[in-house]
């Protein structure tokens, strides 16, 4: 079983509120809010934007994830790195993370119910 494609891109900044709404003014839109200053967006059918607030203290990052459709049946090649296996996660779904041959690190999400 392979990946299907970019699930979500989520991105770490220092002013949520102003993310948002750099978002928003491209079009996305809010599906909702954390009372931790998060959220996620939308626009139209592709990956959905999740942005959430760090401290100024801490570098913003941003990271891509692949969609799995069952954690269980998900058998990655031998030559993609795990480097986490998958896990469930506080938000409701399960993440693995992989390591390209480059040094890069890779999550995959899939369903938490799988």
């Amino acid at each position: 079983m392979a990946t299907e494609g970019i699930e979500a891109v989520f991105l770490e900044t220092h002013n949520w509120g102003k993310a948002a709404k750099f978002f928003q003014a491209l079009g996305y839109e809010l599906e909702f809010s954390t009372d931790h200053d998060s959220g996620q967006l939308r626009n139209g059918d592709g990956p959905y934007v999740f942005i959430a607030e760090v401290p100024e203290s801490q570098e913003p990052g941003m990271r891509l994830v692949f969609k799995v459709p069952d954690a269980d049946a998900f058998r990655p090649d031998p030559a993609v790195e795990v480097v986490t296996p998958f896990a469930d996660t506080h938000y409701g779904t399960k993440e693995m993370t992989v390591r390209d041959p480059d040094g890069r690190v890779w999550s995959l999400q899939a369903p938490a119910g799988n």
